[in-house]
């Protein structure tokens, strides 16, 4: 944290929630628990790749993707020791991997040959995929129009109204309202009634939900620069995620792509200069020459984060409400494999891995 390029940074915001999150998560910080909560992730994570391949021979959606692995580089000899742990989770759930020494690091990365020097070696998950996933999106929600779904933007969710034991209905306004607008009594709302809810709204989903449920998510924010391609074979050719300073570096098809860090600030959305220079920093450190700096477009987000990095997926103590947020750093990751999972459980149909775990009940929260 006290590093010039520090990837974790913390100020106060003056709440309550904050400091309850935080000491949910030392709490976390143990091997024992580490080793759960990863192996969770991982289940769901592979799950979701199976789901997302599946979906991409469906639909056929394009998305820049790139189906060529990513590689964790590290540059300390301690880094390579404490990928031991990560390791025995993967041959636990028989996820494919190699470790690689300085001197075959290219064997996944060409362009890292360059900069060997720097590095003491990676680990290589060859199934992973990469890709853009705004462009995902909006292609899956044209899909979904051209099938019927009916997609309100620039709707405000004003109340979850609850009655008997279950979600009665939901007070929308109608009208284009601001998104951070959470407070919005002049506006004339309509009643919206389903035979079942989802609560996705990422970092705002506790937010939504205050009253309701006492949900332990918390937004962590992160940054990306998105830079044109200058020299192709200088690249990445998939993904590389730097251990040092918890970033990733993707290649899209003539785009690169860095983003990372994480500050507990709030709901503060402001880009900083100095997290630009440091995601230039690391781009032009791994793959020099690769991307044009100086046309960067910078973008900061929330990361909607629970106490043990896990994602809250499933039932709730309502039996018409579910829940699907908490992502983290891992949305797109998992999105495919959760909303799979979602529609298993509504639809009164046996889910294809166990998702117990998951559920909101962990947190001994009904």
């Amino acid at each position: 944290m006290l590093r010039r390029h520090a990837p974790l940074f913390i100020k106060p915001d003056g709440t309550w929630q904050q400091l309850r999150w935080m000491w949910q998560l030392l709490q976390q910080c143990t091997p024992a628990r580490y080793e759960q909560n990863k192996a969770r992730m991982v289940r769901l994570a592979e799950y979701s790749r199976d789901c997302l391949d599946q979906l991409r021979q469906q639909t056929g959606i394009h998305y820049e993707g790139r189906q060529q692995g990513t590689l964790q580089v590290f540059r300390t000899q301690e880094q390579m020791d404490n990928a031991l742990r990560d390791i025995e989770v993967l041959r636990y759930a028989h996820v494919p991997f190699e470790l690689l020494p300085r001197d075959l690091l290219a064997k996944a990365e060409p362009a890292l040959e360059r900069v060997k020097t720097q590095l003491t070696g990676g680990l290589w998950l060859p199934h992973d995929q990469t890709g853009d996933c705004q462009l995902f999106t909006s292609r899956l929600a044209q899909m979904a129009a051209q099938r019927g779904v009916r997609f309100l933007y620039q709707h405000h969710i004003k109340q979850l109204v609850v009655e008997q034991g279950r979600l009665s209905h939901l007070l929308v306004n109608s009208e284009q309202v601001p998104s951070h607008h959470i407070q919005a009594d002049h506006v004339q709302a309509e009643r919206m009634q389903a035979d079942a809810y989802v609560m996705a709204l990422a970092s705002y989903s506790r937010q939504m939900l205050q009253g309701v449920i006492d949900l332990p998510v918390y937004p962590v924010k992160g940054y990306s620069l998105t830079l044109p391609l200058q020299d192709a074979n200088l690249a990445p050719q998939s993904t590389i995620l730097d251990e040092t300073y918890k970033t990733a570096v993707t290649r899209f098809d003539q785009r690169i792509r860095v983003g990372g860090m994480a500050e507990l600030v709030g709901f503060n959305l402001s880009l900083s200069r100095r997290r630009e220079a440091t995601l230039k920093m690391i781009v032009e450190n791994l793959f020099p020459g690769a991307a044009d700096l100086s046309h960067a477009q910078a973008w900061s987000g929330l990361r909607p984060m629970t106490p043990d990095g896990t994602p809250i997926v499933g039932h709730t103590q309502f039996n018409n409400l579910y829940l699907n947020t908490g992502h983290g750093t891992l949305g797109w990751t998992m999105a495919c494999g959760s909303g799979r999972l979602l529609a298993d459980l509504l639809s009164a149909r046996q889910p294809d891995i166990a998702y117990q775990d998951l559920a909101l009940s962990r947190y001994h929260i009904p």
